[in-house]
């Protein structure tokens, strides 16, 4: 089973992708952008090796207008260098990757020219997934698209364009089931006749029941069927409902004690969790499937937390650090339960100066004289108001870049 995030990495230090509008994208600007992109990528899949994470969804904007007439680079050429050395990690690391087009990209639209810029779309993702020297394990997620109507017309439709594709791009689509137009009885149908993997996800059929009988493993099991050996494993979405939010919301977190009962009433597959917090959730979930069940991952974990958690409730902060000093326990869902206790809690004018005086520590020793004044004139702002909290923070960030404090420079103290 691997455990997979879409996208964005928070809370890790310089793993920010870039991108520009039409009136930007130069020739040396695309260039510029597209190597920041894929060393900022090289350093994700770094972290995400060294935190358990083996899926990972790449943004389909990591090449600025990848799929546009305004980008005629060949990049995979220009960058084959940093292309292989990714490829590499991700062969020794065992990391499935997979991309999803956006809303945009339809393929049972009546119009034309929609389907036109839908293929050269699914032909970028396609190029990229090469480029990577990725098998065709590594997918392109694609929903159905529009009802238009008349469903039954619409998903001819879809199916008359999906055997004009490319054999290259066949090999790597896969079709989901949506929360507004397509259940997943609708997507299994397609998916068996057309022979196209099956991605079930949890959440769209909350939304969009097909039959309310049936269960979360009856449908990963049908959808199962969907899939060849070439394919890799069955992979689904999981996404746990925002409370008081529009109906199929993603919830902030994954809540480890549902997600745990989830996985214990399913087959084996892949997993790509949906959620909010990204990174930290599928960190969650890799510390709960791990047969490696130490204490020092929740240590790890602790370590990337603990300032943040001071600033939120000191309570709780000294609860959970009195839940780990029992080393021979693994106490991991009530320990992630006291950390989004915490989290929900607002912090305090007094609770945020004490947080900052703890990161503050680091630095008081070798800073010098005017970053000393510096903090305390921060200090002095926020407690009047003039200075938000995220200026003392944005202070003390730069201060653990200049010292190299690795140790705070992997805190989320700073990112959220």
């Amino acid at each position: 089973m691997k455990i997979g995030y879409a996208c964005l990495t928070l809370g890790v230090y310089n793993t920010n992708f870039r991108t520009c509008t039409l009136k930007t994208a130069t020739k040396e600007h695309l260039l510029t952008l597209i190597k920041h992109n894929l060393d900022t990528l090289d350093r994700i899949i770094d972290y995400n090796s060294s935190m358990g994470i083996t899926h990972f969804r790449i943004s389909s904007d990591i090449i600025p207008f990848g799929s546009s007439p305004v980008n005629t680079l060949s990049w995979e050429e220009i960058f084959k260098e940093e292309f292989h050395l990714i490829a590499e990690k991700l062969k020794i690391n065992a990391i499935r990757v997979s991309m999803h087009p956006g809303q945009y990209t339809v393929l049972n639209s009546p119009n034309e020219e929609v389907v036109k810029r839908a293929i050269d779309d699914l032909a970028y993702h396609t190029r990229f997934l090469t480029a990577l020297e990725t098998a065709k394990s590594s997918k392109i997620i694609l929903h159905i698209g529009g009802v238009y109507g008349d469903k039954e017309t619409a998903i001819a439709r879809f199916e008359k364009n999906y055997h004009l594709l490319s054999q290259a791009i066949k090999d790597r689509l896969v079709i989901e089931n949506d929360d507004k137009s397509y259940h997943i009885g609708d997507v299994l149908a397609i998916g068996l006749t057309n022979q196209i993997p099956v991605i079930y996800d949890n959440l769209h059929n909350q939304v969009l029941p097909f039959d309310l009988s049936k269960d979360d493993h009856y449908f990963i099991t049908v959808a199962n069927q969907t899939w060849k050996t070439e394919d890799g494993t069955q992979k689904i979405h999981y996404s746990q409902g925002a409370k008081l939010k529009r109906a199929g919301s993603h919830s902030k977190t994954i809540d480890l004690e549902v997600f745990n009962a989830f996985i214990n009433s399913i087959p084996d597959v892949d997993i790509m969790l949906e959620v909010k917090d990204k990174n930290l959730s599928a960190i969650k979930a890799a510390n709960l499937i791990t047969p490696n069940k130490k204490i020092s991952n929740l240590e790890k974990e602790w370590a990337k937390y603990k300032y943040n958690i001071l600033e939120h409730d000191p309570t709780l902060y000294n609860e959970i650090r009195t839940l780990l000093k029992d080393k021979e326990a693994y106490p991991i869902i009530k320990f992630y339960s006291l950390i989004d206790q915490a989290l929900l809690i607002e912090p305090s004018e007094g609770t945020r100066i004490n947080a900052a005086s703890h990161v503050w520590g680091y630095f008081k020793e070798s800073a010098t004289e005017k970053e000393r004044n510096q903090y305390a004139s921060y200090i002095e702002s926020f407690k009047k108001g003039t200075y938000s909290i995220n200026a003392v923070k944005g202070m003390l960030l730069k201060l653990a870049v200049k010292y190299k404090n690795d140790y705070l420079l992997s805190s989320y103290y700073f990112h959220f």
